[in-house]
């Protein structure tokens, strides 16, 4: 659907509920161990006895782009100031001296906030003409998990986006996959699977030097395996075709997949970090997050989708601060560039989409009177990799950042954080017109809603020459 005008009629007609939203299911790390016992850290990996894409209905067959084997998402919480950042609006007697304005192949960039970075903009699209729904953080926040209002129907048990993947990608996992497909680092309020099998749920982990936790035995692998046969030697009848029904045969497939994880040495590979390579990332909890997703992605375990989440960003009072977005955008600059580095240097960026918003963006011009920036829907999306043809901006806006004057792209419209979603699954060659017919309520889950009506669809500009 291509207009503005044409997509606000049909907003208008079928309209976006904006109201508050509280919580979400999830599977948190203490459950899942819960759950497990006997220190096998499994229950969050693929299980069996869920018929894979059940109920599945394509209603569209659109060109994929199909190029991405993982998808690493930013969700920059607390919404980030667009005009000091990744859309940079310079405003004498505003901005400060300090962010040093430069134009770096076109593009305006704060060279004295974000150094680095700027050595990455020929790997990176900026998309500028994006506008959130809503300005109220969780909201906002869990609108860009699910890629659906939280308030229309199903969005109180929507999965995640990263949960979607991993049931579509379940039949592509190998013998050897011991790791999780879906993996959250510093996102304890990520989304959950929502109505799926919480096997599909993120693994919610905070990276620390010391590695993943419960993944070994104090009595050694030897025991460990003793103790393994005991228990199957007791109950193994139970676990196959089992008279109590497919939840024990369910269990059964997470104490084998927990089975991988015990003394893997792949774990603490991808897990663990030392100090210098802490340092090398900024020495931040951001920082570490980006350091473990490529650690992790590099030993090719299986997992597909990591959601980092880096908060802090709600920059009302004092934004100009130096403990303010000038030491959140240290951060940023210092884990993102070396994450794209590695992955590039590894050959792994080729294979890896890496995404990056916020919930929103903030108000343009001139400061508030507590020398702050209030909500505002203008905002910014990042791309890289899995062949995005970077070194371009994406869309124009007015000389403050307050609204868009060129869209650029196909669509001629804002970007929406559904059409966000739906390159994200075009890209690991998910169809985005799919509509799931296995919720509770049976009416019918669409990945990206709309979209086999053409409302949303993929960002196809930009992987065009």
């Amino acid at each position: 659907m291509k207009g503005q005008e044409n997509f606000d009629r049909f907003v208008a007609k079928h309209p976006h509920s904006h109201r508050f939203f509280f919580d979400r299911p999830f599977l948190s790390r203490r459950t899942f161990f819960q759950l497990v016992g006997a220190g096998v850290s499994g229950f969050f990996l693929q299980g069996t006895g869920f018929g894979q894409n059940t109920g599945v209905v394509a209603r569209g067959n659109p060109k994929l782009i199909n190029k991405a084997k993982n998808v690493i998402f930013i969700l920059l919480s607390g919404a980030p100031s667009h005009v000091d950042t990744f859309d940079l609006k310079v405003l004498n007697g505003t901005t400060p001296n300090s962010f040093q304005p430069e134009t770096i192949s076109g593009v305006l960039w704060p060279s004295g906030l974000m150094p680095k970075l700027a050595a990455n903009l020929p790997d990176l699209v900026i998309c500028r003409s994006v506008r959130s729904w809503a300005l109220q953080h969780n909201l906002g926040q869990v609108w860009a998990q699910i890629e659906r209002s939280p308030a229309a129907a199903l969005g109180d048990i929507a999965p995640h986006f990263g949960s979607i993947i991993a049931i579509e990608k379940q039949s592509e996992r190998r013998p050897t996959d011991t790791f999780p497909t879906f993996l959250a680092l510093n996102a304890n309020d990520a989304v959950g699977s929502g109505y799926l099998p919480s096997a599909y749920a993120p693994v919610r982990f905070s990276p620390q030097s010391s590695g993943f936790p419960d993944t070994t035995n104090p009595d050694g692998p030897a025991r460990f395996e003793n103790k393994w046969s005991l228990l199957y030697a007791l109950d193994g009848r139970l676990r196959t075709n089992s008279p109590h029904g497919p939840e024990m045969e369910d269990m059964d497939g997470f104490y084998k997949a927990g089975r991988g994880m015990m003394f893997n040495p792949k774990v603490d590979a991808a897990f663990r970090f030392t100090t210098q390579e802490s340092q090398k990332y900024g020495n931040s909890g951001f920082g570490n997050a980006c350091l473990t997703a490529f650690k992790v992605l590099a030993q090719d375990s299986g997992t597909r989708v990591i959601h980092i989440t880096f908060g802090g960003w709600d920059h009302h009072q004092n934004i100009y601060d130096p403990n303010t977005l000038p030491r959140l955008a240290a951060q940023l600059d210092g884990g993102l560039s070396s994450l794209l580095n590695d992955l590039k240097a590894s050959g792994l960026l080729r294979e890896t989409l890496v995404v990056m918003m916020g919930e929103f963006g903030r108000t343009p011009g001139r400061l508030t009177s507590q020398a702050g920036r209030d909500h505002y829907l203008q905002q910014f999306v990042v791309f890289a990799g899995a062949g995005v043809k970077g070194g371009r901006v994406l869309g124009v806006t007015d000389e403050t950042g307050a609204s868009t004057k060129e869209y650029g792209w196909s669509r001629e419209r804002d970007f929406r954080t559904e059409d966000v979603g739906a390159t994200i699954y075009s890209a690991m060659g998910i169809n985005y017109t799919n509509i799931r017919y296995d919720d509770p309520f049976a009416r019918g889950l669409e990945y990206i809603p709309y979209a086999h009506e053409d409302l949303y669809g993929p960002i196809n500009e930009l992987w065009a020459d």
